[in-house]
C-alpha cells in the first residue's frame, strides 16, 4: 500500500469495471497463500512467492525497490558527499521487524557484511514509516524502499548508495486455476503497471 502499487491497479481496475466490489485484508504473506489455496482470496501480494514448482499457485515480480538510506536531519552523513561502510558501520540502526521478515532480515545483515559493515541494530519498528518517524527523532538510521521517498517525514534526510545491493521485492500471486476472469484482469493491471515502475527506475 505505501509503494503505491496496489492503490494504481485499484483506481485502474474500478476506471475499467466501476461496479466492481473490492474487500481488502492485511495478512501475512503465509496467510495470503493460504487463502489463495482456500479460494478465499482471489489475488494476494506478498514478500515471499510461492515455490517455483508450486502445483496450485502461480507469482510474477511486480516491484523490485532498491533501498535509500534514511538519517535525522542535521546527521553528519546527511550533507556528507560520499557514505561509506564504514559511515555505516558507525550508526545504531532501526530495524523494521515483522513476522513474516526473518527471512528478509537475513539477507538484509547478509548484504550488508558483503558491503563491509555490520549493523547494529537497536531500535525496532513495526512498519517503514514508524522507522521513519523514529529516525525522525533522531533514534537511529534506517533503509527504506525507494517508492517510499515523498512520504519522509519532516527531519528526515534521504540518501542514495549506489553501492548498497540489496532491494526489496513485491510479488503478485494467484491460482493457477482462475475460476474468476475478473481475477486474470487485475492481475493484467498489476502486472503492466509494473513495467512503467521498473522503466522509471
Amino acid at each position: 500500500m505505501h509503494s503505491g502499487v496496489l492503490p494504481r491497479a485499484l483506481k485502474a481496475l474500478r476506471g475499467e469495471r466501476p461496479a466492481v466490489h473490492i474487500a481488502l485484508y492485511s495478512y501475512h504473506s503465509a496467510a495470503q497463500l493460504e487463502g489463495l489455496r482456500e479460494r478465499s482470496l482471489d489475488v494476494a501480494l506478498v514478500s515471499e512467492p510461492p515455490a517455483a514448482d508450486d502445483t496450485d499457485l502461480d507469482s510474477a515480480l511486480v516491484l523490485n525497490d532498491s533501498m535509500l538510506l534514511a538519517v535525522p536531519e542535521g546527521h553528519p552523513l546527511a550533507g556528507q558527499r560520499d557514505v561509506t561502510a564504514d559511515d555505516l558501520a558507525a550508526q545504531h540502526w532501526i530495524d523494521v521487524a515483522q513476522k513474516e521478515s526473518a527471512l528478509r532480515h537475513g539477507t538484509f545483515v547478509a548484504v550488508c557484511a558483503k558491503a563491509g559493515f555490520a549493523p547494529e541494530i537497536t531500535v525496532e519498528a513495526t512498519e517503514p514509516l514508524a522507522a521513519l518517524g523514529l529516525v525522525a527523532a533522531g533514534l537511529g538510521v534506517t533503509m527504506i524502499q525507494q517508492s517510499l521517498r515523498h512520504q519522509e517525514p519532516e527531519g528526515v534526510v534521504l540518501r542514495e548508495l549506489p553501492w548498497f545491493g540489496y532491494r526489496t521485492p513485491l510479488w503478485v500471486a494467484w491460482h493457477k486455476v482462475n475460476l474468476r476472469p475478473l481475477v486474470g484482469i487485475f492481475r493484467k493491471i498489476l502486472t503492466s503497471a509494473n513495467s512503467v515502475a521498473l522503466s522509471d527506475e
